[in-house]
């Protein structure tokens, strides 16, 4: 399929979902659809450094948070729409991707898979003496009950999350498809062989960081405006960066759909057992489909089809 027409499909996609969801009344319905949706967005973002540059990133909270708190500070001092938040906030954690990228970069395996996790510390502990934005109080956001020609503010914060779904979707699979993704896959293989034959892995590899780290950043835009209140503890919440990597793994880490499926896979067990159990459960059952994952299909559950489908075959 053209990358064109796969653009034009996504968009077509993401309007007929959106139509559809309006037939339900059920405000949890578009709670919970909604965190789904964030996941897809961080698990797709994730990937295009962790799955097609084999770079693994511990640091998603502190993307998503950097995102979120940009929308802290420009309610506070200016209000702008949301469309305008998750611009800013996108922009703002892509930068901070392109530095983390040029400093870091330059290690590889555990040595740079840590330095990420110290830069969400760091970041976290930055917010947290930041008076300005609530600091370890924390901070209240007045959301709007009503959103123009959409109606419920709920179903408003739904459809900017479905938006950016469907385009972190078609960038990733545009990305797997062109030369980009082809640089980045040598890298993943093999690094200094693709030094060697000529591949610029600096340059792509920071391409790779600025554009996970803006999508994470723009996924955590309209985070206030959806829980209300928003602290560094829930801002900076290991669930994100624990299920952003569990979610292309059991998907298929090399494949721009893996993220997609893993996401609506583990996300909806995850929204059942919150209704059914306890919310306490859900890092319980991402452990427990990581082991299984691995030991049963590594390459992820497309992998597991494809597998079959030679077996098949054969």
């Amino acid at each position: 399929m053209k990358t064109g027409t796969f653009w034009i499909l996504t968009a077509v996609t993401v309007a007929v979902v959106f139509a559809l969801s309006r037939l339900v009344s059920n405000d949890y319905f578009f709670f919970a659809s909604y965190l789904v949706l964030q996941y897809i967005v961080l698990s797709t973002a994730w990937n295009i450094l962790g799955g097609y540059t084999g770079y693994l990133n511990f640091g998603t909270a502190a993307f998503l948070a950097i995102g979120a708190y940009c929308s802290v500070v420009l309610h506070k001092l200016w209000g702008p729409p949301i469309p305008v938040l998750i611009l800013a906030g996108g922009v703002l954690a892509g930068l901070l991707g392109l530095g983390m990228g040029y400093l870091t970069l330059r290690l590889r395996g555990v040595f740079f898979a840590i330095s990420t996790l110290a830069l969400a510390v760091v970041l976290q502990t930055l917010i947290t003496n930041w008076d300005y934005v609530g600091g370890s109080r924390g901070v209240y956001i007045i959301r709007p009950q009503t959103a123009p020609l959409i109606g419920s503010y709920i179903q408003y914060l739904f459809l900017i999350m479905l938006i950016l779904a469907g385009l972190s979707i078609a960038i990733a699979r545009t990305i797997e498809h062109s030369t980009l993704g082809y640089g980045l896959a040598t890298i993943r293989d093999d690094e200094m062989s693709a030094e060697a034959s000529g591949v610029p892995t600096l340059r792509l590899k920071l391409i790779s960081t600025t554009l996970s780290g803006a999508l994470m950043g723009m996924a955590g835009a309209p985070l206030p405006y959806y829980v209300t209140y928003l602290d560094p503890t829930s801002g900076f919440n290991l669930t994100f960066a624990v299920n952003s990597i569990a979610m292309p793994l059991i998907g298929g880490t090399q494949y721009w759909l893996g993220p997609l499926i893993g996401a609506i896979f583990l996300g909806t067990i995850q929204q059942v057992a919150t209704v059914t159990i306890s919310s306490a459960v859900n890092l319980l059952i991402v452990g427990v489909l990581m082991v299984g994952f691995v030991v049963i299909a590594p390459n992820g559950i497309i992998g597991l089809f494809e597998r079959r489908g030679r077996g098949r075959r054969g």
